[in-house]
């Protein structure tokens, strides 16, 4: 026996909304054909491509930008002379201008206080002109960036290193520049810098009864920075960590170094009260490394105010 299907209203609505929404897709689609592509475009937010137009720069003449730049330094203007000599490297490198413009670029920024500014057109100068009468002038432009960078002695001396390692680089490969005598000067004060650094440190340790560690803060200043004017406190330093430590031999050695050294120091009076103290007389063992760090010892320089920045 065979069931015949019946049309209920149910399956009737079915049917008509799927005519409907063939209807409908068929009516969007012609609507988009008679459209045309503007309206597919518009639905498509993608569908938008930019026209690129080429922006065309003038490439200003070297020659031009060269007096251009002296023009503004002698208006007392450095940092606009020091970006026409920068514009030179960039966009002619190799013409005539372009290594009087690299070292102009590093003084003219050197001159507006643009410290690393004039590091990299220094670096660049030498590497590309080593052999150049004004490569020592770069060097020394480089060295004094980092020397002007030197901050006060509580706190990180990267940059007090840097100095350093520039002029010592200086004084070795131009010995007959006439920037090496400032050279050695600068130094003088860099290396006190890096003493001040290490004496904070001791006299730190020296408070928090960290004798050890004092002494070897104290221990770097009369090894490495003997010309420096923290000697004779790091030398009645260790005189002081020795003692507390029990350590009385090295103690009255430093305290004999000092007064051979510096009799009319006040550091060596206060050592010479604490020795006592302890029943103790200040005598030198020639085997102590604080003996052997001042044999042929000169002093090389007095007088050395603190670092308040730039000299």
């Amino acid at each position: 026996m065979s069931v015949k299907r019946l049309n209920t209203p149910t399956s009737k609505r079915a049917e008509s909304n799927k005519s409907v929404g063939r209807g409908a897709a068929l009516a969007l689609g012609a609507a988009l054909l008679l459209g045309g592509c503007d309206t597919v475009s518009s639905l498509n937010p993608f569908d938008r491509p930019e026209v690129y137009k080429p922006e065309v720069k003038e490439v200003v003449p070297a020659d031009r930008l060269y007096n251009e730049g002296l023009a503004r330094l002698q208006n007392g203007d450095s940092e606009g002379a020091a970006k026409k000599f920068d514009e030179i490297d960039k966009t002619t490198p190799f013409s005539p201008y372009a290594r009087r413009g690299l070292i102009l670029a590093a003084y003219t920024n050197y001159q507006a206080s643009k410290w690393e500014e004039t590091i990299t057109a220094s670096k660049r100068f030498i590497a590309q002109n080593p052999a150049s009468p004004d490569a020592a002038y770069a060097q020394y432009l480089m060295a004094m960036s980092y020397f002007n960078q030197i901050p006060d002695a509580t706190r990180d001396q990267e940059r007090t290193q840097l100095a350093i390692a520039a002029f010592e680089q200086l004084i070795q490969k131009y010995p007959k520049s006439e920037y090496v005598l400032d050279a050695k000067e600068k130094l003088l004060v860099a290396r006190d810098q890096l003493a001040g650094k290490e004496m904070n440190v001791g006299r730190f340790y020296l408070e928090k009864r960290n004798y050890t560690g004092a002494v070897n803060r104290f221990r770097d200043v009369i090894t490495k920075y003997q010309t420096t004017r923290h000697v004779e406190e790091a030398l009645m330093r260790l005189t002081e960590a020795y003692m507390a430590l029990g350590i009385t031999n090295e103690a009255q050695t430093a305290a004999a170094v000092l007064g051979h050294n510096f009799p009319d120091s006040p550091w060596y009076k206060d050592a010479y009260v604490l020795l006592e103290s302890g029943g103790l007389q200040p005598r030198e063992d020639r085997g102590s490394y604080i003996s052997r760090a001042f044999q042929g010892f000169s002093r090389a320089v007095t007088g050395i105010v603190g670092f308040g920045g730039r000299i």
